[in-house]
């Protein structure tokens, strides 16, 4: 009896500590949100500073970029690998898919906006629409609404932001269908998430299990391996089969004595 309720007492310790490591965790990260739709409410600035509703935004396709535009740490590679995947990609811009790159900055302004989609469009080594690829700003309210509707987490440090990198396929009728993470991305896996966004299926990705394995490291600017919270997580996994092993053994060993 005493090992159980050591054991017991030892599962408790884990839980909580694991507890911890995911509550700190939980501010920054992506919680897949797929068949959400987007509010129709939301409403951001385009490139010419106009008001315009996101949803009225999304007609075909769409791949939503969720960036800042002066980030000094992953959005930058991410939007060379969006201009890269572009290039390579035989679907076409503007026809068979369009792209929403969204500022969660409320400070950044039209003008960045248009100056940025000047510096990633020249990337693209074949003629697009321009037109598709939209950049916009918004204020904090409607850049929560969005980000929230997505299951986008950041927070502020300084005049920076921690955040995650991934890109969001969404159906035309603006239903969340795939996340694909990272700062590059395959030309197929890109086109399959926006094949099945225009039918309008949606699926988990497995490449979760690196978001959980992984957290993003704002001064080394780069993702490095969570070993306390895996370990935490492998930790907490023997000490609950051991513990029922335990308790199943003395429920043996109670019936024998009974019979």
């Amino acid at each position: 009896m005493k090992k159980v309720f050591f054991l017991a007492l030892l599962t408790a310790f884990s839980l909580a500590s694991f507890s911890q490591f995911i509550e700190e965790d939980a501010r920054v990260g992506i919680y897949e949100k797929l068949d959400t739709i987007i509010p129709s409410d939301i409403v951001f600035y385009t490139e010419q500073g106009e008001p315009v509703t996101l949803l009225s935004l999304i007609d075909k396709p769409t791949v939503l970029v969720p960036v800042y535009y002066t980030c000094p740490g992953i959005c930058s590679p991410l939007l060379d690998g969006v201009a890269d995947v572009i290039t390579k990609m035989d679907l076409v811009l503007g026809e068979d898919y369009q792209v929403i790159t969204i500022s969660f900055n409320p400070e950044e302004t039209p003008d960045l906006a248009v100056d940025k989609k000047v510096n990633y469009v020249k990337q693209v080594k074949k003629e697009i629409d321009e037109s598709a690829w939209m950049w916009l700003t918004g204020d904090s309210a409607n850049i929560y609404a969005f980000t929230n509707a997505i299951g986008y987490h950041f927070i502020k440090q300084g005049v920076d932001y921690i955040h995650a990198a991934a890109i969001v396929a969404v159906s035309p009728e603006g239903k969340v269908t795939r996340y694909l993470y990272g700062t590059y991305f395959l030309p197929f896996d890109l086109k399959m998430a926006i094949v099945e966004a225009s039918k309008g299926r949606s699926g988990p990705t497995i490449n979760k299990v690196l978001r959980y394995c992984f957290s993003y490291d704002p001064e080394g600017k780069s993702y490095v391996f969570n070993i306390t919270k895996v370990t935490a997580t492998i930790i907490l996994f023997f000490v609950a089969v051991f513990f029922i092993y335990l308790l199943f053994s003395k429920r043996k060993k109670i019936t024998k004595r009974f019979k």
